[in-house]
């Protein structure tokens, strides 16, 4: 069997768990959510590591959707997921396109620790504005209608989680077929020789400028999504460390593929899940441990184990 079959059949593989599982087993219901809503998030890091660029504040976008609902909920009222599911990424990607003007400018550590400086800004203001954000203790998120139609909370889980299947289907087709596309194609150049790129006549800026929007518009789809599964926005969700974790999944899975972002985000949260449940206070050294392991074994990731007998020339990162 070819890798690139195999491939296919893993990811298929995949999918019918995440669909079948749940069934089986309603108590991971939401976890599988979450973890599909932040593998969508991982999706926007990956992109940006096509460009060798690594953003330490990603989060402050997954903060954005998840504070769209958040601040529509309590100052508009109950609305409508579809809407949240719009409005979360579209705000996001303002967020993103404003910034992005800016740091697209920069590389490498710089580019990293703008996004970390910026991220922080946010994570500052949902703290210290407490009379708007209600501070650390964040704002909940009741539970919206779908199409108009309400749910009870055991439905709604069901629904949320096929809604969130089905979006992660979608963005992973579209972004692997940008990364395929020839400004996918460019936005790799960048990492390999942007003085090539910009010798041809292409801006550089631009493309890193439209990944950047693009990643944004997905970290504010998946902070919509874990905001109403967890019906809850805390400062934390643009916090450091949620950005440290979003690099940790996309290493953790590999950036060949889009698929690598739930593969990373399955073993992240699984790990996380039975670890913090054993060990209370050391699931993060289990989770080091893990990664250290998928670095010295798969330095690819755990799709790049799938890719070993293709040739390197096709190998794209």
């Amino acid at each position: 069997m070819s890798a690139r079959l195999l491939s296919r059949w893993v990811i298929v593989f995949g999918i019918a768990v995440a669909a079948i599982f749940p069934l089986i087993l309603p108590s991971w219901a939401t976890l599988v959510t979450l973890i599909l809503a932040k593998g969508i998030v991982v999706l926007g890091i990956i992109i940006l590591l096509q460009a060798g660029q690594v953003s330490f504040g990603h989060a402050m976008f997954y903060g954005v959707g998840a504070y769209t609902v958040a601040f529509w909920e309590r100052y508009v009222g109950a609305a409508d997921l579809l809407l949240f599911l719009l409005l979360g990424p579209l705000i996001a990607m303002a967020f993103g396109l404003l910034i992005g003007l800016f740091v697209v400018r920069y590389r490498e550590i710089f580019f990293g620790m703008l996004n970390l400086a910026f991220s922080m800004v946010m994570w500052s203001l949902l703290e210290k504005l407490y009379h708007y954000t209600n501070g650390a203790d964040g704002i909940r998120v009741a539970r919206p209608t779908l199409a108009g139609i309400a749910f009870t909370p055991e439905a709604f889980q069901y629904v949320l989680l096929y809604l969130t299947l089905g979006l992660v289907l979608v963005v992973s087709y579209a972004v692997q077929r940008y990364l395929d596309s020839p400004l996918g194609h460019m936005l790799r150049a960048i990492k390999s020789n942007e003085t090539r790129l910009e010798y041809l006549g292409i801006s550089a800026r631009k493309v890193l400028l439209i990944g950047y929007v693009a990643s944004a518009f997905l970290g504010g789809l998946g902070g919509v999504l874990v905001a109403i599964a967890q019906q809850i926005a805390t400062p934390e969700f643009a916090y450091w460390t949620k950005s440290g974790e979003f690099v940790f999944i996309a290493i953790l899975g590999g950036t060949a593929n889009a698929f690598g972002a739930f593969a990373g985000a399955a073993v992240f949260e699984t790990v996380r899940f039975f670890a913090s449940a054993q060990l209370a206070n050391a699931w993060q050294l289990i989770l080091g441990v893990v990664l250290i392991v998928i670095i010295m074994f798969a330095p690819n990731g755990l799709i790049g184990l799938l890719n070993r007998r293709k040739p390197s020339a096709e190998v794209r990162t």
